[in-house]
């Protein structure tokens, strides 16, 4: 289950960044365009998290 949380959660960004990109184009307001940015980091992150590593 925790693997297609990751999935729909990834989608999600996804979709949500590619909206705010073509809303902040399409209307000229940075702000979407800032927007989309960061929902675009937040989808590479989770699509690659940080593993710790813990030393004993």
């Amino acid at each position: 289950m925790k693997l297609a949380w990751r999935i729909i959660l990834a989608l999600a960004l996804l979709a949500a960044a590619i909206t705010a990109y073509s809303y902040g184009s399409i209307t000229g307001v940075f702000l979407f365009v800032i927007i989309g940015f960061v929902l675009e980091g937040l989808f590479w992150f989770n699509l690659f998290p940080v593993r710790r590593r813990i030393n004993h």
